[in-house]
């Protein structure tokens, strides 16, 4: 996609601070981290989302993500690494071209945003009836 950062620094078009690359994939640090050794890993075919990704690269993606994550530990031995990714402006996606956030949580750094909540027990009812009619639209 032409007017796609994420394309654009695929392209070389602009820089980046890449740390890993195949035929499918481009890995790169982000530029506003969370943390150190925040790090995107992206799929070299644009698709904005994981409803549009292809199975092929959707699976080089999270091959890929094994390779850095295991560079991530062995470089700075995190106690963690949060893997994140978001669909759709409604959850906060800004670049519309899919990504994994792989994000370190490094001994003695704060807790991260995406991986502290409160943990409250749902309505099981509510929580089965809503099981069931997802598992019923899986094709």
């Amino acid at each position: 996609m032409e007017d796609c950062i994420f394309c654009k620094i695929i392209k070389g078009e602009i820089p980046s601070f890449k740390v890993y690359e195949d035929d499918y994939v481009f890995a790169f640090e982000d530029i506003s981290p969370i943390s150190e050794g925040h790090t995107l890993v992206i799929p070299k075919k644009h698709a904005q989302n994981l409803w549009e990704i292809t199975d092929e690269d959707l699976t080089a993606v999270h091959l890929a993500s094994k390779k850095i994550i295991n560079a991530i530990n062995n470089v700075l031995n995190p106690i963690g690494v949060a893997c994140l990714q978001l669909n759709g402006r409604g959850v906060n996606q800004v670049v519309m071209h899919y990504h994994l956030h792989l994000i370190p949580r490094l001994k003695g750094g704060p807790e991260l945003p995406v991986s502290s909540w409160e943990l409250k027990q749902g309505d099981m009812e509510a929580i089965k009836q809503t099981a069931e009619k997802i598992a019923a639209a899986i094709k």
